[in-house]
């Protein structure tokens, strides 16, 4: 059984109708999650709740692009970090997880959240560069989104945490061994 897991943070319908470059990332991080299947490597998806949906949205579940498959894990989540009384903690456990594949909606909120707190929770990070995303900003708005996006990969780049292995590389760049059969 690998020892990676890949997260994908609230890539709802609802959360991308603003996001940078929302098509591409959908499709980079779907075809992340199918080498993941092919290797055996197991998918948790985390799900922010959206308790302020106007009426008649009914697009708070997952994007359709990436929609989850047999064996795939879905989480509920009411906060940032998707560790906050999600039970993503016992489940990575019970898998055996060392090394937590990130990717998501929204890089500054809930990938950072997450990221740092894995690290803190004694896992090893691999960010994916180009698997997360975050509302665009208007044309006149400081940082904008493209240079969030850069911001939190570049800290992650730098960032140290005791005893943990950080690694921030684009969804191609990833290689996984072909899951073997029992």
């Amino acid at each position: 059984m690998p020892d990676a897991a890949l997260l994908i943070i609230d890539m709802q319908s609802a959360l991308l109708d603003d996001a940078y470059q929302a098509g591409s990332c959908l499709r980079r991080v779907a075809g992340l999650a199918e080498r993941c299947r092919f290797a055996g490597v197991p998918i948790v998806y985390l799900r922010q709740r959206l308790h302020d949906l106007p009426a008649g949205r009914t697009d708070a579940d997952i994007h359709p692009v990436l929609a989850p498959r047999t064996g795939d894990v879905v989480l509920d989540k009411d906060s940032a970090d998707s560790f906050l009384d999600t039970g993503l903690g016992d489940l990575l456990e019970e898998l055996g997880v060392r090394r937590v594949i990130v990717t998501g909606f929204a890089t500054e909120y809930c990938v950072d959240s997450t990221s740092r707190s894995l690290l803190s929770r004694g896992y090893d990070l691999v960010l994916v560069s180009d698997g997360h995303t975050t509302p665009e900003r208007p044309l006149d708005a400081a940082p904008s989104a493209a240079q969030v996006i850069a911001h939190h990969n570049t800290t992650f780049s730098d960032i140290q945490y005791a005893g943990r292995s950080i690694t921030v590389t684009p969804a191609a760049q990833l290689r996984f061994e072909a899951a073997r059969a029992s």
